[in-house]
């Protein structure tokens, strides 16, 4: 009985790590500058058609950081990863990459767009110098919820890094940025 079931569970681990790897797999083969670019500009209308009070919220940040389409899935074992840029002023400063593992209860496969928010320019200062930006470790991100039609409200809103989590589609329940680690990549 004890085989089969350290049976099943090494089954189990190998699948999930399979289902990430096979998903993620789409996701080696680097996009282009202007292909983030243009998925950047995507996510931005996308955050301003959805969310209530983000253009004038992006206004008053110093930087943000756009991670388009980001993909996570597991079985068990799960991952995630991204691309996209961050903005100062509205202009492309540089690339990022998203990647992420976990484990536990993990089950499904989504696709999600992530804003961060530098609401401060030591904020900002604190992520650009650190390679390889860890959430949590190296900065903590106040995930802000915008589901259901709220309206972000930039009055009360003063936590110096600020995380938005939207246009998530897939069958996983998942919006957290635990364990998420950002790291600049040459376009």
């Amino acid at each position: 009985m004890k085989q089969r079931m350290f049976f099943i569970r090494m089954l189990s681990v190998m699948f999930g790590l399979l289902m990430s790897f096979v998903i993620l797999a789409n996701y080696t083969q680097a996009a282009t500058a202007n292909e983030i670019n243009v998925s950047v500009d995507e996510s931005i209308n996308r955050f301003y058609n959805q969310v209530d009070g983000a253009r004038e919220f992006m206004a008053q940040a110093k930087a943000v950081l756009v991670m388009p389409n980001v993909t996570k899935a597991g079985f068990f074992v799960g991952g995630q990863y991204g691309e996209g840029a961050l903005m100062v002023e509205g202009k492309t400063k540089a690339y990022y990459n998203l990647i992420a593992g976990s484990y536990g209860f993990t089950f499904g496969a989504q696709r999600m767009d992530i804003i961060i928010a530098f609401m401060t320019d030591d904020a900002l200062k604190g992520f650009q110098k650190v390679q390889g930006w860890e959430v949590g470790v190296d900065g903590n991100v106040a995930l802000v919820d915008v589901g259901g039609g709220k309206r972000l409200d930039t009055t009360t809103l003063r936590d110096p890094v600020a995380g938005f989590v939207f246009d998530a589609k897939g069958l996983m329940v998942d919006l957290s940025l635990k364990g998420a680690k950002f790291t600049r990549i040459q376009k």
